[in-house]
């Protein structure tokens, strides 16, 4: 029996594991200083204490746990030419993933929502979301990501791996894994199916209507400055959206077995390396509170001389 896993890693060329190891060094750094960036800015300006910046921290804070459940073992991997992961690290990887991947979905729904209060309902959007209420859906969305792998990864503990060991992706993904098992894998894919459907089309259906009424309250606002003005707080969520179930719907709706390795090595950066890398930029770029902010902390003391 399998005690142990061989993570192939992006790709066994000697030649490329120099150039790869440098990116993604970069990209995980990058993506560090972005996420932290943001977090620190909102924990540090009161004026960003709102509903809005208190998703987008929470969002910032969970893209860096999700990066460094991969990015860390790939490095070392690369570095150190040992590819061994155990088990045990193989599962709680896989586990620790899946839940910071459906958290993030609930919390785009969250920020969703969020939005749809604060355009359609703005005159009871201090009371409809008030510390109260943010907190019980930040709770919701992490303890509702939190159960979502518990029972793909019972019926995986279940199945028997007799050989061979050498997962051909870079990171410990439940595809790769049910091609290495030996017994009948169909209800292991219904049930993987089944919760990946659960957690995507209950996240989109949220962000879904919340848009849905958005776009016909925007439309009925006769100034153009004022529709710009609202769709402009959303373009920087849109786009985390599109990006991140765009691949996420492209990897887990389907029978995943089915699908081949270079698509889905392709399609898991997308949405685990560049997603969480991008994310800061969107927000600040588009974002004239979080620009001011940083502008702020960015800028030097005035020292001033006192005159006789």
């Amino acid at each position: 029996m399998v005690t142990f896993f061989f993570i192939k890693g992006i790709s066994d060329v000697p030649e490329l594991q120099v150039p790869i190891f440098l990116l993604v060094l970069l990209i995980y750094l990058l993506t560090l200083g972005g996420n932290m960036t943001i977090l620190l800015l909102i924990l540090r300006d009161p004026k960003l204490w709102t509903p809005m910046y208190i998703f987008l921290g929470n969002l910032s804070f969970l893209e860096v746990w999700y990066i460094s459940v991969t990015l860390p073992n790939l490095l070392a991997n690369i570095m150190t030419g040992n590819r061994e992961i155990s088990y045990s690290g193989c599962i709680t990887q896989l586990f620790v993933f899946t839940f910071l991947g459906a958290s993030e979905c609930y919390l785009l729904a969250s920020m969703a929502y969020d939005r749809y209060i604060a355009i359609c309902n703005p005159l009871r959007y201090t009371i409809t979301m008030q510390d109260k209420y943010v907190l019980r859906l930040l709770i919701v969305s992490w303890l509702t990501g939190l159960f979502t792998p518990i029972l793909p990864i019972w019926f995986l503990t279940q199945l028997n791996f007799c050989g061979p060991n050498e997962v051909d992706h870079y990171f410990c993904d439940a595809s790769p894994l049910l091609k290495l098992a030996c017994g009948n894998i169909k209800m292991k894919e219904i049930v993987d199916f089944i919760v990946s459907m659960f957690v995507l089309i209950s996240s989109m259906l949220v962000i879904f209507i919340s848009y849905f009424c958005i776009t016909l309250t925007v439309l009925k606002m006769p100034s153009s400055k004022g529709r710009y003005k609202a769709f402009s707080t959303c373009t920087s969520h849109l786009a985390v959206v599109c990006v991140y179930y765009g691949s996420m719907s492209f990897t887990y709706i389907r029978v995943r077995t089915a699908s081949t390795v270079s698509t889905n090595k392709l399609v898991s950066v997308l949405y685990s390396v560049i997603t969480p890398m991008v994310n800061p930029i969107i927000y600040s770029l588009r974002n004239k509170d979080v620009r001011l902010a940083l502008q702020k902390a960015l800028r030097k003391p005035k020292v001033f001389k006192l005159g006789v």
